[in-house]
């Protein structure tokens, strides 16, 4: 159960899409509002101030990517999480969500319990950001030591370049999180002007290679992100 009573919108022009979303966050202790409309959800936003909005993306009106678009250049919503729920499937529908600043992508039908955890492990995220950097992450079954420069597998440890293990921490600092390549490249190498697409993607690669498993998963034309498997 959720005790820490965050703020949540839904928008979806279908009614009982609606009501089942409201009823099972508010059954884990959510406060719910809802609106119809990518309009309606603007006006809603502004008067909840939401920790959370999920958008459908196709609806009459204003779709929810316009709307995510307009609310991402309001200032009260900068710390507001955006969460597209849709029943397209299209690769270009997810990156332009992910474009105007979407957080997470959720695909219908809504399946209750995944739609919860979801949205719990996205809420969780905005107590790591406020957390201070830790130097050492244990996550799924990796031991990941940012003073000793060293990954752990099961108590086997796995050796990685330093912009490998600098990839790797920060995928896995924020588990579910996509990271797009502007956002990698800025954090892992900065201002160097050598650096291409095509560099993220060979070190993703050899990352995958020496860690194993499927820890880090593409978001086609969007970026990375680190999955618990």
């Amino acid at each position: 159960m959720n005790t820490s009573k965050n703020n949540i919108l839904v928008v979806d022009d279908e009614p009982d899409i609606r009501e089942l979303i409201e009823y099972n966050l508010k059954k884990e202790g959510y406060r719910v509002a809802t609106a119809a409309n990518g309009k309606q959800a603007i006006v809603q936003a502004k008067r909840e101030i939401p920790d959370l909005i999920i958008l459908d993306i196709m609806m009459p009106e204003m779709d929810g990517i316009e709307a995510c678009r307009l609310m991402r250049t309001m200032p009260e919503f900068k710390n507001t999480f955006m969460v597209f729920l849709t029943a397209r499937s299209e690769e270009y529908s997810e990156i332009a969500g992910f474009n105007v600043g979407a957080d997470d992508y959720i695909a219908k039908p809504i399946k209750p319990r995944v739609l919860v955890s979801r949205i719990n492990a996205i809420l969780r995220r905005n107590i790591q950001q406020e957390e201070p950097i830790l130097n050492k992450l244990e996550v799924a079954d990796l031991v990941i030591d940012r003073d000793a420069f060293m990954v752990f597998r099961d108590e086997e440890r796995i050796t990685l370049a330093k912009k490998e293990f600098e990839l790797l921490y920060l995928l896995a600092s924020k588990p579910g999180k996509v990271f797009t390549r502007d956002v990698i490249l800025k954090s892992i190498w900065e201002d160097s002007v050598v650096v291409t697409n095509r560099t993220i993607d060979v070190h993703i690669r050899k990352l995958r290679e020496k860690v194993g498993g499927n820890y880090v998963s593409t978001v086609k034309g969007v970026g990375y992100k680190f999955e618990i498997v």
